[in-house]
Formats: structure tokens, sequence, C-alpha cells
């Protein structure tokens, strides 16, 4: 299992950090907390993106 920072799901994805914060903050992405650092794993990821991908094709 990978787990990312905040800055590499912004490059990942193409967006900015705040945007990822956002995402974060709103329960669209989720994460894991280990201490003070914040890490996404990459099946957290991977759930955003198919959520992503479902919303879209529901259109």
């Amino acid at each position: 299992m990978q787990a990312y920072t905040v800055e590499q799901v912004a490059e990942i994805l193409q967006i900015g950090r705040d945007k990822v914060y956002f995402l974060l903050r709103t329960g669209q992405l989720r994460s894991i907390k280990i201490g003070k650092l914040r890490r996404i794993t990459d099946k957290q990821l991977a759930e955003f993106i198919a959520t992503l991908e479902e919303s879209t094709a529901a259109l």
C-alpha cells in the first residue's frame, strides 16, 4: 500500500494543494493521520476517482 502526501495527491490529480485540503475537509476525499501528518492511501485515492467517474457517468 502506498500513502501520499497532500502535495503528491495535488500533483497526481493536477489540482492545487488548497483544493486537496478542501476535498479532505468536505469528506469527498478520505485520509489517514499519522501523528500530525496527513496521508492519502492509494486505495482512498482510487475510491475518490471512482466516485468522480460514477457521478460523471450519471450525467
